[in-house]
């Protein structure tokens, strides 16, 4: 049995610490040595939430992602990361801090998980359940060409004027990065309804079993939140 788990950064350190560990090592596996949302500053950042996939047998963690609010004090890390490349990055989001929004980062998972069907998709999903809970209406989200379609799938789209339509390079220059918008992560109007429900299901919870089929295989996960 995995469990997917949500909880403040700053409450679990030794969960972070060990999301950090394998965030780098993922990262250096396709020869990424450095990128802006895999530092540790976010830790101690109280406006941090972090979705994880661990172990119920050893602790383990597989897997994971972040949901990082935007305002004034603490850049995004998808500002930190393009603004060099196109600063009205900034501009964009700064438009929306007094409605709320944020950002899903640092999302990466093992290849142990990846084998038993797990994949990213329901840390992603997890994400979007809990964003409300830190006051958020919108999100932003860098998608690797491979995520894009899923990026689309779940609601988000592409946030065409940033970049060369919506796209960097980025974190080195032979890999590229889509700038992508979800513009109401209340209401979810354009995510598949197939995503809908789960992402419902875990808002309204705080602690279920979920199931779902995912490519195919029937995926059972423990879900629990450590959120107020």
């Amino acid at each position: 049995m995995y469990k997917l788990i949500a909880f403040k950064a700053v409450d679990y350190p030794d969960r972070c610490k060990m999301f950090i560990e394998g965030h780098r090592q993922v990262l250096e596996s396709i020869g990424v040595k450095k990128v802006t949302s895999a530092n540790d500053s976010w830790a101690q950042n109280p406006d941090v939430i972090v979705v994880i996939v661990e172990s119920s047998e050893d602790g383990l963690i597989y897997g994971g992602a972040r949901i990082h609010k935007a305002n004034s004090e603490s850049p995004l890390p998808m500002v930190e990361a393009i603004q060099d490349l196109d600063s009205s990055i900034k501009d964009v989001i700064e438009q929306d801090l007094d409605s709320g929004t944020g950002e899903v980062c640092g999302l990466w998972n093992s290849r142990v998980i990846t084998g038993l069907g797990i994949g990213a998709i329901f840390m992603v999903k997890a994400c979007l359940a809990l964003a409300p809970k830190l006051g958020l209406t919108s999100l932003y989200a860098l998608f690797a060409p491979t995520t894009v379609k899923l990026g689309l799938e779940i609601g988000y789209e592409v946030l065409t004027e940033v970049g060369n339509n919506g796209t960097f390079y980025y974190p080195k220059l032979d890999l590229i990065a889509t700038a992508m918008k979800l513009h109401d992560v209340i209401g979810l109007p354009l995510t598949a309804e197939e995503h809908r429900e789960p992402i419902f299901q875990i808002r309204n919870n705080k602690s279920l079993i979920i199931e779902e089929v995912y490519r195919k295989r029937h995926v059972t996960l423990q879900y629990t939140s450590f959120l107020e």
